[in-house]
């Protein structure tokens, strides 16, 4: 290891700056490094151990205990202390931090010196042997050090951290830095999203990928994002679900898929959603709205016990249960609970709407009976549904991908979950039936010349994969985002977003 010995003269020569700016001090100590042919920006370092492994190995360290033990390791300086002839510093690396007990008589003036004028934000390596002070602080007594990045901006008051919440989400790397907590979200999410994976594959389905590019919107009622195709000199649509191709999937012959990605809808940000959005969509042949139960209690119980260790996690001060067996109920049901009404598709529109009327509902020309009944359940129960429920029974005329219920006309067989107030996953008997496909999508074109412009377009291909056939099938899409939310407990969806999007900075 090259041990790195400044001159501290071409620091004392360095052109003069105002004491009170560090940014400009900083800046200045740069200079001086390149004018003594040192490299503020390092090479690659090879290190011995993660911190958290030297914390582990010299767990039992006696006080005042040293050791011939040589040990490398590289960090940011997260803390300094100055105290004369010694200096005492932080470093943490990705797994934990560290004491650095740095003296002159082991790295000499030149070297030592050198330590004095590095600033907490740097990145450094150190090579030493441990020891664990008088004051039981697990330490690398420091020999040599390189530097490996200068920090040219300060780092927020330790103590106050990094508080301004739109200047956390806008400057995650900050934020990462200075508060530990944040960076356990992200390293959880990870754990979410393999979890679901290893869960899916160890289910038997194939992770596939789909396009982002749509010549035609549709998998979902929603505003899309447009952009031009210059190749093809027309304009397509940013993916607002990846249904439709995974079911021609279906169709060619794949009997279970599922796909791990970013959706896209132009639509409001909120504490709840966010225009760009990551969901895990699956579907199975052969299956049915038992089996996308069964398959969708199984990966959300396998994403908490990665992310929390537990089935039972606490979220905005409210304990969730995620074990047992998670209440099926329909949605007329939960609407006449809450209500106190006896909704029913047997009732005319009128009756229908003047009872969403009744309790708050404005209702719109285009909605039929199906939508009043989804707004009212919207607008009376979501918020009431704490524990895991499965949603089932929803209208047809709000569910044009899903089959019809037996004998019911009016009412498809879907579910979605909800948990904590909002929904989490919605899934489907997946609608094989390609006459019957044409027609729902006929009824979205009416709907949007209506004014509802989240309604689909009318997807012939699709139709088309349809009338080749394709088998029974479950169908189930979740929201990784809030599933992140809930087994993080996290009240808003940018706190699990590493770069949520933000209105321009004022300049």
């Amino acid at each position: 290891m090259t041990e790195t010995t400044p001159q501290n003269a071409d620091l004392e020569n360095a052109p003069e700056t105002p004491e009170d700016d560090p940014i400009l001090v900083r800046h200045a100590k740069r200079e001086a490094l390149i004018a003594a042919g040192e490299n503020p920006y390092g090479h690659a370092f090879t290190y011995s151990h993660h911190i958290d492994e030297l914390e582990a190995k010299y767990a039992g360290l006696e006080d005042g205990e040293t050791t011939e033990d040589r040990v490398e390791v590289a960090g940011r300086i997260m803390a300094k202390r100055d105290q004369g002839k010694i200096i005492f510093m932080e470093l943490r690396d990705a797994t934990s931090s560290i004491q650095l007990f740095c003296r002159i008589n082991a790295l000499g003036e030149d070297t030592f010196a050198a330590m004095k004028d590095l600033d907490v934000g740097d990145w450094i390596g150190v090579s030493g042997c441990m020891m664990r002070t008088r004051r039981g602080q697990l330490s690398v007594a420091v020999d040599t050090y390189e530097l490996l990045s200068k920090s040219l901006r300060p780092l927020p008051e330790k103590f106050h951290g990094l508080a301004d919440k739109e200047l956390r989400y806008r400057q995650r790397y900050v934020d990462l830095i200075v508060n530990p907590e944040v960076r356990d979200t992200f390293e959880k999410r990870s754990k979410i999203i393999s979890a679901i994976r290893r869960y899916m594959e160890d289910q038997g389905f194939y992770e596939v990928e789909t396009p982002f590019l749509h010549s035609i919107m549709g998998g979902a009622n929603a505003k899309p994002f447009t952009t031009h195709f210059n190749a093809l000199d027309r304009d397509y649509f940013l993916r607002i679900a990846t249904e439709l191709p995974l079911k021609r999937l279906l169709v060619g012959g794949f009997e279970k898929v599922f796909e791990i990605g970013r959706q896209f809808r132009n639509e409001g940000m909120d504490p709840y959603h966010n225009p760009e959005f990551t969901t895990m969509e699956a579907y199975q042949a052969f299956s049915d709205l038992e089996g996308m139960m069964e398959l969708t209690q199984g990966f959300v119980q396998a994403a908490a016990l990665a992310a929390c260790g537990t089935l039972e996690v606490e979220y905005q001060g409210t304990t969730i249960d995620l074990g047992g067996q998670w209440r099926r109920a329909s949605m007329v049901e939960l609407v006449n609970e809450a209500t106190g009404e006896n909704v029913s598709f047997d009732m005319t529109r009128e009756q229908v709407a003047a009872i969403a009327e009744a309790h708050g509902v404005h209702v719109e020309d285009a909605w039929g009976k199906g939508k009043i009944i989804a707004e009212l359940f919207e607008e009376c129960v979501e918020a009431t549904l704490i524990q895991p429920t499965f949603v089932t029974d929803h209208p047809i005329e709000v569910s044009p991908l899903a089959k019809r219920k037996i004998g019911e006309d009016e009412v498809a067989d879907r579910f979605e979950l909800f948990i904590s107030g909002h929904e989490y996953a919605n899934a489907f008997n997946e609608l094989n039936d390609p006459v019957d496909q044409a027609e729902r999508f006929r009824a979205q074109l009416a709907a949007k010349d209506m004014g509802d412009d989240e309604a689909m377009g009318f997807d012939d291909d699709y139709v088309r994969a349809l009338e080749y056939g394709m088998p029974p099938a479950g169908g189930v899409g979740i929201g990784i985002d809030r599933l992140t939310m809930l087994l993080t407990d996290s009240p808003t969806i940018r706190d699990v977003l590493l770069f949520p999007h933000m209105r321009d900075e004022a300049k």
